[in-house]
């Protein structure tokens, strides 16, 4: 076993939710050497062309990553995997932190195809397609942003990728949506945790009206100008927001998850054209994250 591969412990939580080869056709090459070799370019960044004779033929890998992430096997994983350490006990429902990052694109991110892709052997467009590819340019130039929601154990709970230059209030809704955890023996799936923190960016009338309705607790902070805004409508403008300062202390949970997809450096920087190919790349990183 090399180094950054998956370890038995890991394969063991992850073999039984990979797809298998059914009906005509090729026999799949070996999951567990192929997601090593994902996970490698995953960790390294280096090009796919370049990575080592262990892991077998870098198309086979490549192609491999590209299909999964295009028909949403690793978003099922990612559920698959959440629904067992739901069932084990091991998610922290009492607050779910959202927050963003920026990760630079690299020069070779830009230029893919307008033509919409198409799913392989499909006549469909890949799950997680975007037109703009959520590629942004900003001050840094291009960039991609990632929005998650963390739960208490440093691991995400939904991710979604945007274009770099994006504002974080209006993401907050799409993110918490993304929120849907299966139970193993029955009943829906678990979509709402007992109390969300934010930034200051994520201050807005809509995103505490959803939260209100959605009866989740919340402790975001008001901005100064939103303060006086409200002041200066009189009772129109409504009642004090409330704030759980102790709550909100727990904030630094989102931020130190961060830091750990982004010991990634495929995750960091951003090489893949297209964008569900990078949200896939994503996912893979927070599925390992719940494998440990």
């Amino acid at each position: 076993m090399g180094r950054g591969d998956l370890s038995d412990e890991e394969w063991a939580r992850l073999e039984p939710h990979l797809p298998r080869r059914v009906g005509r056709g090729g026999r799949w090459q070996s999951h567990r050497r192929v997601i090593n070799g994902i996970l490698f370019r995953q960790r390294t960044g280096l090009p796919w062309r370049d990575l080592p004779p262990r892991f077998g033929k870098w198309k086979t890998v490549h192609d491999r990553h590209r299909r999964w992430s295009a028909d949403g096997t690793w978003e099922r994983i990612l559920h698959a995997v959440q629904a067992d350490a739901d069932a084990e006990g091991r998610i922290n429902w009492s607050m779910a932190s959202v927050d963003s990052t920026v990760c630079r694109a690299h020069q070779h991110a830009a230029g893919a195809r307008r033509k919409a892709p198409r799913k392989p052997s499909k006549r469909t467009c890949p799950a997680h397609h975007r037109s703009d590819e959520a590629l942004g340019r900003s001050r840094g130039g291009l960039s991609t942003k990632i929005h998650l929601a963390g739960e208490g154990g440093l691991r995400p709970l939904a991710l979604l990728v945007t274009p770099g230059q994006w504002g974080d209030a209006p993401q907050l809704i799409p993110v918490l949506e993304r929120v849907c955890v299966p139970r193993r023996a029955s009943g829906r799936p678990r979509t709402r945790p007992d109390h969300v923190s934010g930034d200051k960016a994520y201050s807005s009338r809509r995103n505490r009206r959803y939260l209100r309705r959605r009866q989740i607790g919340h402790s975001i902070p008001e901005p100064v100008n939103q303060q006086a805004n409200r002041r200066r409508r009189g009772s129109a403008g409504g009642r004090p927001t409330g704030f759980d300062a102790a709550r909100y202390a727990r904030r630094n949970e989102v931020e130190r998850l961060i830091n750990k997809l982004k010991v990634n450096r495929a995750v960091a920087m951003r090489f893949d054209k297209r964008a569900y190919v990078f949200h896939g790349t994503v996912t893979l990183a927070a599925i390992r994250l719940w494998l440990r």
